[in-house]
């Protein structure tokens, strides 16, 4: 009987870990899709159609610091026009919780004409 509850014990234990991790990955998650068909969002960078600045800004602010274990505060983002042409490269910039300037890539994976799909480093 007791080694069926400690078998049970761990059990639970791995799955409350599976779940937390699972959890984390998800929310965590520093890749966003943008459509481009609203003119708040949309720019124009070179002749290329681009996402806002102000709204790469905004999300990655937002999506910086979801969880406690997962990184610290960021505020004040800001970013360039994100060129919507995959590989397209920019650096946003804004201030940590001890009020030091951090960096911030950002990258874009995948763009059509209706939509960009970018992700950023922490």
């Amino acid at each position: 009987m007791q080694r069926k509850a400690l078998v049970s014990l761990v059990g639970g234990a791995a799955a409350v870990v599976a779940v937390g991790g699972i959890g984390t990955y998800l929310l965590a998650g520093t890749e966003s899709t943008t459509a481009l068909d609203h003119p708040t969002m949309e720019a124009k960078v070179n002749g290329h159609k681009a996402l806002s600045g102000t709204i790469v800004g905004a999300r990655t602010e937002n999506k910086y610091h979801p969880l406690p274990w997962v990184g610290g505060d960021v505020s004040g983002v800001s970013c360039p026009d994100l060129k919507a042409v995959t590989g397209t490269k920019v650096t946003c910039t804004g201030k940590g919780e001890d009020g030091k300037k951090v960096s911030i890539p950002v990258s874009v994976v995948k763009a059509s004409d209706s939509s960009v799909t970018w992700k950023f480093e922490r």
